[in-house]
C-alpha cells in the first residue's frame, strides 16, 4: 500500500496573545520550526504528518474544555 505523499505547508496558528508564548514554546520543545513576531499571528512550518498532529494536539488542550479533555483521557486508556 502506498501512502500519499506529504507536502510541507506555513500555516499561520491564530492564538490568543496570552497563549502564543507557550504554544511557542511548546512547539520549540518539540523541534517544530515556527516564528513569533510582534502583532502578527504565530507562524509554524508543518514538514510532516507527526507535526501537523503535535499542533493539534496543543490546540486542543488550549480550546477543550476540561470535561472533554478527561474524556478523550479516559478514551485512550
Amino acid at each position: 500500500m502506498k501512502l500519499p505523499s506529504f507536502q510541507a505547508a506555513s500555516v499561520m496558528v491564530e492564538v490568543s496573545w496570552a497563549d502564543r508564548w507557550y504554544v511557542y514554546k511548546r512547539l520549540q520543545e518539540l523541534a517544530i520550526p515556527c516564528t513569533c513576531a510582534i502583532d502578527q499571528p504565530l507562524q509554524v512550518q508543518i514538514t510532516n504528518t507527526s507535526a501537523a498532529i503535535q499542533l493539534w494536539s496543543i490546540s486542543r488542550q488550549l480550546n477543550a474544555s476540561r470535561q472533554e479533555l478527561v474524556k478523550w483521557l479516559e478514551h485512550c486508556w
